[in-house]
């Protein structure tokens, strides 16, 4: 424990590892020519206008659809004229920023961030008795969202575990409340029915002060997921709701390529662009400029098994669909970093955990918020939450890029020290041996060497003692008593005036 304490110590000291833009120092990796971006992009607003995308019907978005010019069928099948998605495209907003519980400490969505978050809505965790996954519970939401809001890389906190004895519409409701209860960073919410989203734009606006202030210091961003070119009503709703809110609001859906989508990547993408466009019309016909971007992660059935998997196609994917969005000037929230389909925390995710967050370096995702999520996103791992937020401080040092003056290329000391000496003694060295070092918490010199009186541990055990100690001093960032009552009173009204919630 002593030890452990210790490592933490020394990364609470390290060299400050800057969380501004990312996309400045070196470009993003790119692996379609511009033809080939400009022909896909061109083919799902094509496919929008011809075979169309269906709008459950029998809510507003009828109206507001058929009003834009759009066709609707019986079935609810709409086809939207491709001078309807591109004006959407055109004037949806590329950027929104969110402020922490305080109303402070704002975080911009965009191309040029990327910000790390735990998630997403797993329904199992690693039980601390016995390590084996069992039901998570708004104990365990608690603890992971406490957790996170000390780790020093972690920007915002999504619903990490569900409550799985509250799953129903109060539980949805009741998440967010544990949100705000339990960290001062940014959230980022989902919700199956329009009236949770409702209870929540209420329990925010009574944090903020006023719906109008939440609309200036957004609270959250809100995530709606629907299956592939096709929204329900419930995510239509919600599109409307967040949009004429201000609420910031991401519609993405979870292909699966060689299953709901074609297995082939160029297929699986343009299939994936098409429910991220429809949802962006909806959100541009509800609230002209309002923050409404598409968010679809793009995943492969592996053929020898039918699970989802195909690392080598879900990672050539994810970075084409950051490029295609960041050539719309879009940013993308990817799911692909930070995850993996091992079962355990063990050699298998760290080897998958660690290839998805550097392949993060060359994507530029806006946000990497499956942080922590093992066992194709089923359940959650605090041990795996803390090698990502490692991992992330490792991008943010290697985002920095490289100077390149004359002082940084040291031409004077070169000429001084000549062919034959050597820099260890000079200052030069002294004054920069750490402006570039990556300081793990796991990893380089916090490694315990096998000479140094201390037994050796592994990966595992490294981390599980710094999560010890961490637990042990783990205090809950307290909500002001007025806010409490006012979260206290939504959350009672939803549940005693709408039975069928409970």
């Amino acid at each position: 424990m002593r030890r452990a304490r210790s490592r933490r110590k020394t990364a609470s000291q390290e060299v400050p590892v800057s969380k501004g833009p990312h996309s400045r120092a070196t470009p993003a990796y790119a692996p379609l020519t511009q033809a080939q971006a400009d022909r896909i992009l061109d083919t799902a607003v094509e496919l929008l206008a011809t075979s169309g995308v269906v709008f459950e019907p029998g809510g507003e978005a009828d109206g507001l659809l058929r009003q834009a010019g759009c066709t609707l069928s019986d079935g609810g099948v709409v086809t939207i004229p491709e001078a309807v998605t591109r004006r959407a495209l055109e004037t949806a907003a590329r950027s929104a920023t969110l402020w922490d519980r305080n109303g402070e400490n704002p975080i911009t969505i965009d191309c040029d961030h990327t910000w790390f978050m735990p998630g997403m809505t797993c329904i199992a965790v690693y039980d601390a008795e016995t390590g084996e996954p069992r039901p998570s519970t708004r104990e365990d939401l608690a603890l992971i969202t406490r957790v996170a809001d000390q780790l020093p890389h972690v920007d915002a906190v999504c619903i990490a575990a569900k409550n799985v004895e509250e799953s129903n519409q109060f539980g949805e409701i009741d998440e967010f409340a544990c949100l705000m209860e339990n960290t001062v960073k940014p959230l980022e919410y989902l919700c199956e029915h329009p009236s949770s989203l409702d209870a929540v734009i209420e329990m925010a606006a009574a944090l903020r002060g006023s719906r109008e202030a939440l609309r200036e210091k957004p609270y959250f961003l809100h995530l709606i997921t629907p299956l592939p070119v096709n929204l329900a009503r419930i995510h239509s709703e919600q599109i409307i709701t967040a949009a004429r809110a201000g609420i910031p609001v991401s519609v993405g859906t979870l292909p699966i390529g060689g299953a709901s989508s074609p297995i082939t990547l160029a297929g699986c993408i343009t299939h994936a662009l098409m429910t991220d466009f429809a949802a962006i019309v909806l959100g541009q016909l509800a609230a002209e400029g309002s923050f409404c971007i598409g968010s679809s992660d793009v995943n492969f059935m592996e053929p020898a098994t039918g699970a989802i998997g195909s690392f080598s196609q879900t990672s050539v994917g994810d970075m084409a669909m950051c490029q295609i969005r960041r050539a719309l000037g879009f940013p993308s929230l990817t799911g692909i970093g930070g995850c993996s389909v091992a079962r355990r925390f063990n050699q298998d995710a760290v080897w998958e955990i660690s290839s998805n967050m550097t392949q993060m370096f060359y994507n530029r995702p806006a946000t990497i918020d499956y942080m922590g999520s093992l066992d194709q996103g089923l359940t959650f791992s605090l041990h795996a939450l803390l090698l990502c937020d490692d991992l992330a401080g490792l991008l943010r040092k290697m985002w920095q890029g490289l100077e390149v003056s004359d002082s940084q290329m040291a031409v004077d000391l070169i000429r001084e020290v000549g062919p034959t000496g050597n820099f260890l003694a000079h200052q030069h060295t002294v004054d920069n041996c750490r402006t570039q070092v990556w300081n793990s918490r796991y990893f380089g010199p916090n490694i315990p060497l096998s000479n140094a009186g201390n037994p050796d541990q592994d990966l595992f055990e490294r981390i599980d003692s710094d999560l010890n100690a961490m637990l042990a001093e783990l205090k809950q960032p307290e909500l002001p008593p007025e806010i409490k009552a006012a979260v206290a009173e939504v959350l009672d009204r939803y549940k005693t005036h709408m039975p069928d919630l409970a």
